[in-house]
């Protein structure tokens, strides 16, 4: 991967020393533990949350000139502004990682809730077009630059009661295929990660809905959002480029091992 600062292996851990990184829905769950991971890794982070006091505590606690951005992001202009102000603040965008979601309404489609079930779709799905469309063209111009969109089983696997959930995440996959197809050759890397079922709020909403087989799984069973956060560090590496135009998935061995997080 070109840019501006140096990416390279140590072990299983990855250096991004002065690569600019932007991450939506960074205030919790998967976001912050990436957050964590990627300035752990020597990259410049700027955090982007619509909850705006929880991402500037993390930034804060991350230091090392974290920055944080509100941004809400089924609206264009925010995550445009979102992209400009990390640009701005550290010189360039290296990786650009669309990370916000929500999982609801869950229950049978015929019971759900138009407007509900649109803003699914303006988040995980308009939210995934509208990163694309503000970052795609910044890294073009540099000639180089990730893109890495958290994707999810449901994006290839129909599930009771989770008619917005699924159709948001098939969607953001094709964006994926899509983007790949019309920058691979332009020097971006556009791929995503499905992570398998993760320990944080949104799978607690799952659990508490008792909606479809996922919300009986006994809560052992879900990875730590630092699993995710490390697979997303080691996606920004060549080891990834098999992967681009499609999706990482973190339940294969074969990818936990690459990562380094099972021997």
């Amino acid at each position: 991967m070109a840019g501006k600062g140096s990416l390279m292996p140590e072990g299983k851990e990855m250096k991004l020393t002065g690569q600019s990184v932007l991450i939506t829905g960074a205030s919790r769950g998967i976001g912050a533990a990436a957050a964590r991971a990627f300035a752990k890794a020597g990259a410049k982070v700027m955090l982007a949350a619509r909850s705006t006091a929880e991402i500037e505590r993390i930034a804060a606690e991350i230091g090392g000139g974290a920055r944080a951005i509100a941004c809400d992001v089924a609206d264009f202009a925010q995550v445009k502004a979102a992209v400009d102000a990390t640009v701005a603040a550290f010189g360039r965008l290296d990786v650009f990682i669309g990370n916000a979601g929500v999982i609801g309404p869950l229950g049978p489609l015929e019971e759900a809730d138009p407007e509900a079930w649109g803003q699914v779709i303006d988040i995980n799905l308009k939210g995934v077009f509208n990163g694309m469309k503000a970052a795609a063209p910044v890294m073009a111009k540099q000639g180089s630059g990730t893109i890495i969109t958290v994707s999810s089983g449901a994006a290839h696997n129909a599930v009771d009661g989770w008619s917005a959930y699924c159709a948001s995440k098939a969607g953001a996959y094709m964006l994926t295929r899509c983007g790949h197809v019309e920058y691979g050759a332009k020097g971006l890397r556009i791929l995503g990660l499905s992570p398998g079922t993760v320990a944080t709020d949104m799978q607690r909403t799952i659990k508490d809905s008792g909606v479809s087989h996922v919300a009986r799984l006994d809560w052992s069973v879900h990875i730590p959002p630092e699993w995710p956060a490390r697979a997303l560090l080691w996606m920004c590496s060549p080891d990834a480029d098999a992967y681009l135009g499609t999706d990482v998935s973190l339940r294969e061995e074969t990818i936990r091992r690459a990562v380094g997080l099972i021997p």
